[in-house]
């Protein structure tokens, strides 16, 4: 029996570094099984980002009746946190703890502020869809509490993921720290991909009381997902107890940091894809709910298929540069999937095609994973080790920011396009549902265009890597 167990514990090792993207990151020093139990933070990163863009969007704007800007607006308040991540990052390279460690403060204060703003979410919907004893409450109390709710689990999300990349990059020797990052997003997709399943399972017979259940449930499971994920990872350095009088200022970081070249244009095409591939967030279930009559359970296997074509994007990215590609010109090839992705999504709608409308969005996540791992593997490249976290904190803080400004305008065009459409204003063959749907998906397509555009001068040039000088 001992030996049997032997057997089957080498054959799952084994599976790893043959079907896992990323999996052959591991070393003698960090294996497969302690990179994948640090991963587990992103999985409950990928657990609530399906919560917040998938279900609860789509339960908002057509359950309980909530305009589709507010919405809109409530689930970019991340952005708000957004552009501190480059600061986080940089803090968590430089902090002085009495007790050695630098990353893991800022790991547990994220999981603290993240737990925090599931744990009030249920009520603050409550109070927002105005039933039972919340009927009387005015409508500001409703709205105020859902924006805090969801500003919270926002900024707990960017300290995690800023600060725990950092963490996994610590860890891995530098030739592979890009895979172990990539293997990093890899577990966000997959995460992604099973609370999508999860909930869509639960919510098959929607209920108010069913739905706070699940919210109660991401709450706990964050905690427990991210206490295994962190422990005995980071080892304790008491020299950290102590300033280093030479360390560069956060100024001085950054300004050297923007001196690289092309560093602006970079960051540039990282907000304009990062932009083009998420205005559609918000708006993919209530599509999927409003126009094509799918279910609620329905419209959350989207958020599966949206993963699922981002982890095949990132896998065959991960083949492909590992044999020396550019990354830039990987990041354009995902941008140029994008362009057929959101046209099968327009034109599902005139067909009533739900296939056809989830196929799109298989191919919006791929395409979408194929130019987040260029974007990622290009910063990593180019990041010197004293700025890891600066740099991925840059990297993210420009994605948060592009993704949070997407959203918002999305579902604010959507109700804007839809107001003047359904007078008639735009003509009668333009007055439909769909309309304003359609318009935000055209703009995503310019901006594409405008990020394959943005990228063409980085995939001609080859960046240096910049030491970092202190004064």
């Amino acid at each position: 029996m001992k030996r049997l167990s032997q057997k089957l514990v080498q054959s799952w090792a084994n599976l790893g570094p043959r079907f896992l993207p990323f999996a052959d990151a591991a070393t003698p020093d960090l294996p497969l099984s302690r990179l994948l139990r640090l991963s587990l933070f992103q999985v409950s990163v990928g657990m609530v980002l399906v919560l917040l863009i998938g279900t609860l969007n789509r339960v908002m704007i057509v359950e309980l009746g909530v305009p589709a800007s507010l919405v809109a607006v409530m689930v970019s308040l991340p952005l708000v946190f957004a552009p501190f991540r480059a600061l986080i990052g940089f803090r968590s390279d430089t902090h002085r703890s009495e007790l050695g460690w630098r990353r893991v403060p800022y790991m547990w204060m994220g999981t603290l502020v993240q737990f925090g703003g599931l744990a009030i979410m249920p009520f603050a919907l409550l109070v927002l869809s105005g039933g039972g004893q919340s009927a009387s409450a005015p409508a500001w109390i409703g709205q105020a509490s859902a924006a805090l709710a969801f500003l919270l689990v926002g900024a707990g999300v960017h300290i995690t993921q800023t600060v725990g990349l950092a963490l996994a990059t610590d860890l891995a020797p530098q030739e592979s720290q890009p895979k172990v990052v990539g293997l990093m997003y890899v577990m966000l997709l997959l995460g992604m991909i099973v609370s999508a399943f999860i909930f869509g399972a639960v919510l098959e017979e929607f209920t108010p009381g069913r739905l706070i259940q699940v919210i109660q449930g991401c709450a706990i499971t964050t905690m427990i997902l991210n206490v295994i994920a962190l422990w005995k990872q980071e080892s304790r350095d008491r020299s950290r107890r102590f300033k280093n009088p030479d360390q560069p200022t956060f100024k001085q970081s950054w300004d050297l940091f923007c001196q690289g070249e092309h560093a602006l244009r970079r960051l540039l095409a990282v907000g304009l894809g990062t932009m083009a591939f998420t205005m559609e967030d918000v708006l993919l279930e209530p599509y999927g709910g409003e126009i094509l009559k799918l279910s609620v359970s329905s419209t959350t296997y989207l958020t599966a298929a949206l993963a699922c074509g981002g982890l095949f994007g990132f896998a065959l990215a991960s083949h492909i540069l590992s044999k020396g590609a550019d990354p830039f010109r990987m990041a354009s090839i995902g941008a140029m999937v994008g362009l057929p992705a959101f046209m099968a999504v327009i034109v599902a709608a005139p067909m009533a095609s739900a296939y056809l409308f989830s196929f799109g969005v298989f191919l919006i996540g791929f395409g979408g994973g194929l130019f987040g791992h260029g974007t990622l593997t290009a910063t990593m490249n180019l990041a010197p080790p004293e700025q890891r976290g600066l740099a991925l904190g840059a990297w993210g803080a420009v994605q948060a920011t592009g993704a949070g400004v997407a959203v918002a305008l999305g579902g604010i065009i959507r109700d804007i396009v839809n107001y003047f459409a359904m007078r008639n204003s735009l003509g009668e063959s333009l007055a439909d549902p769909s309309t304003g749907y359609v318009a935000v998906y055209l703009i995503e397509m310019i901006l594409l265009m405008a990020t394959i555009i943005a990228m063409a001068p980085l995939i001609k040039s080859k960046l240096p890597v910049r030491k970092l000088q202190t004064s």
